[in-house]
């Protein structure tokens, strides 16, 4: 099976151990030690790690205590978001220089669509090239790019050369790029999927290209049909320049386990006014209020409850958090507690992009 043109020129820029480089950039002492973000050695998880934590084991969603245990010489840092949001905007602005096709998916990652860009310049590579380029002369910071027809091998492809490097999977590489690909290295199979996977004798893509539809729908269900068409390199998802907000949260790992519902409701009370705050910031309403519940087994409970009318307010919103805590008894002491609010009044119809057609 060969794709037909034309093809799309979709770049995936992902910033290198993003939050970990933020602290080195602002601490150049960090630089070449094992630093973890956020978490310390006695509670907490950590949020990122650098790349020679990395060699230890330690990750992102890790305890601190396990990390630690890892690398005994890690070293924990703070979080500092404002800073990472400050060299998040110089990064865009660099990329809204090349197309208005930007895509953010986090504060370190973004798909461009430069099929057409404003540069005028017929190498997607090249332009990843320059891009990359420019935010290590702009903000001192290191990113890599994958390229390739369409969102997924982008994603994929991006991850091959890290850090720092590039990887470009032209149309013509696509077919034997996929089918050569390890299952887990597939951007969504997680670990569950992929044992699912192993077990049915699926190790590479072209042992998933011989399951049919029929087969791989009655294994994965609706990601069946997800899998049968990414490994025939079939994605058709546009570069979103206006992704939609979901959802608006605020959450505290606390210090010491929590047991009683008391003293929960104060510190949902502080989250509370975090979360009004930050709706209020972003000129957002929502009708459906979740309390997440972290124990100190690591065990994860949410309750929800959806209004009729939006709301903003804490003093809307928080009877509802105070229902919702007392709903149930706790299984365990409390270690997380969260907010977040889902049903906004920003779901609204996403508009449709005419995308440009071109040779690769």
């Amino acid at each position: 099976m060969e794709l037909e043109p034309p093809f799309r020129k979709i770049i995936h820029v992902d910033m290198d151990a993003f939050y970990a480089s933020v602290a080195e950039l602002d601490n150049p002492e960090l630089r070449g030690k094992a630093i973890a973000v956020g978490g310390n050695e006695i509670r907490g998880v950590i949020s990122a790690a650098s790349y020679e934590a990395r060699k230890f084991g330690v990750k992102s969603a890790m305890s601190g205590v396990l990390a630690k245990q890892k690398c005994p010489h890690l070293i924990f840092v703070k979080s500092n978001f404002v800073r990472y949001k400050e060299i998040s905007t110089k990064v865009r602005e660099i990329f809204y220089d090349y197309t208005d096709l930007v895509e953010p998916l986090s504060l370190d990652e973004a798909y461009l669509d430069v099929t057409n860009n404003k540069k005028g310049n017929p190498s997607a590579n090249d332009i990843a090239r320059e891009i990359r380029q420019r935010i290590f002369e702009e903000t001192g910071l290191r990113a890599s790019a994958g390229i390739s027809i369409n969102k997924f091998i982008a994603k994929v492809a991006s991850d091959i050369n890290k850090p720092n490097g590039q990887k470009t999977v032209h149309p013509d590489e696509v077919i034997q790029f996929l089918e050569e690909l390890p299952v887990n290295k597939f951007y969504g199979v997680g670990k569950v999927t992929t044992a699912k996977m192993y077990n049915l004798g699926i190790f590479v893509g072209n042992d998933l290209k011989k399951k049919t539809l029929e087969e791989l729908t009655n294994f994965f269900g609706k990601s069946g049909t997800h899998y049968y068409n990414i490994v025939r390199g079939i994605h058709n998802s546009k570069v979103k320049p206006n992704r939609i907000r979901k959802s608006i949260a605020a959450e505290r790992t606390f210090f010491e386990n929590i047991s009683s519902e008391i003293f929960m409701l104060e510190k949902l009370e502080k989250i509370a006014d975090e979360l009004e705050k930050r709706m209020k910031k972003t000129d957002t309403k929502g009708k459906t209020i979740t309390l997440k519940i972290k124990y100190s087994d690591f065990t994860q409970q949410t309750r929800s409850k959806t209004n009729p009318n939006f709301m903003q307010q804490k003093s809307e919103f928080f009877p509802v958090v105070k229902e919702l805590l007392y709903q149930d008894k706790l299984k365990n002491s409390v270690r997380l507690l969260g907010l977040s609010f889902g049903n906004l009044n920003t779901e609204k119809k996403e508009p449709v992009f005419v995308q440009l057609k071109f040779d690769f």
